[in-house]
């Protein structure tokens, strides 16, 4: 019995890559009306997890107003509506949670 995989819309998303992910979000008003509009989360990819699996997430870090915040999205979420790749910079590893305590900048590359 094999399982049929389900293939990600969003491969080629990797850690050092930064990021604008654009989230459908549901809001209500004061008279119960619901709204929807679209909140964009723009920052640098530290890790994906799970790699092509239905399940498969990518946790995005930017700095907001000198304090640090992480979301975590499921790539396979019918709330996300697209996400658009900005820089590419050269990491050596697979996740990168050093870049929580880390000062430095880190060095781009040019995306092709």
């Amino acid at each position: 019995m094999s399982e049929a995989k389900k293939t990600s819309v969003y491969p080629e998303i990797k850690p050092g890559l930064t990021v604008r992910v654009h989230q459908k979000i549901k809001e209500k008003n004061t008279k119960g009306e619901e709204k929807e509009r679209i909140q964009v989360f723009e920052g640098i990819v530290l890790c994906r997890k799970h790699r092509q699996q239905t399940g498969a997430t990518i946790t995005v870090r930017k700095i907001s107003e000198g304090i640090g915040v992480e979301r975590i999205f499921p790539l396979n979420s019918p709330l996300i509506a697209k996400i658009e790749v900005k820089k590419s910079a050269k990491v050596k590893q697979a996740k990168l949670g050093y870049l929580r305590t880390y000062k430095k900048r880190l060095k781009e590359i040019n995306l092709k």
